[in-house]
């Protein structure tokens, strides 16, 4: 059976509205998300050595991260708020693109899944990244946010392939 309203944060009627979870099952969730964040030379060098004056870049960006993962239902309408249960958040630089790569995973046992919340956990760290170095490279550029798998709920496991 397909349903007919994919898109259950609207009514019959087309109003926005919160979805209902209350009888939903609790499950093990889990969602990863990744993103870059790409920059000069130099706020590269400066990021790599730790040599920022605003402090520790990286460190800064996984506490953001984290905080924000806790704030979704404030920043989203329509997000529930949830008891997250775990959030881990990773960084790999890439010397070649002058690029930091930010992982974000995001855990509960609950009603609903936490894709927003890895998605969350991904923008606000490269913003934070982005809050740190504008002194030196104001063209730094954020981009391929976006979700890698989620697993979980009535609707399980998704993985993003290799070729998206």
């Amino acid at each position: 059976m397909v349903d007919e309203n994919p898109l259950s944060h609207f009514d019959e009627a087309g109003n926005a509205r919160m979805v209902d979870v209350g009888k939903k099952n609790d499950t093990r969730r889990k969602a990863t998300a990744e993103g870059t964040i790409s920059m000069s030379d130099q706020a590269y060098s400066l990021v790599r050595q730790g040599n920022v004056k605003k402090g520790d870049v990286l460190g800064v960006a996984r506490i953001a991260g984290v905080m924000a993962v806790k704030k979704v239902d404030q920043l989203i309408p329509l997000c529930h708020p949830l008891a997250i249960t775990g959030v881990d958040i990773e960084f790999s630089l890439d010397d070649k693109q002058k690029a930091i790569h930010i992982e974000a995973t995001v855990s509960i046992t609950g009603k609903t899944g936490v894709e927003m919340e890895a998605l969350t956990a991904v923008s606000v760290a490269a913003l934070t990244i982005y809050d740190m170095c504008k002194a030196v490279d104001k063209s730094m550029e954020i981009s391929d946010i976006r979700l890698l798998k989620k697993s979980g709920g009535k609707s399980g496991l998704f993985e993003r392939s290799v070729t998206e």
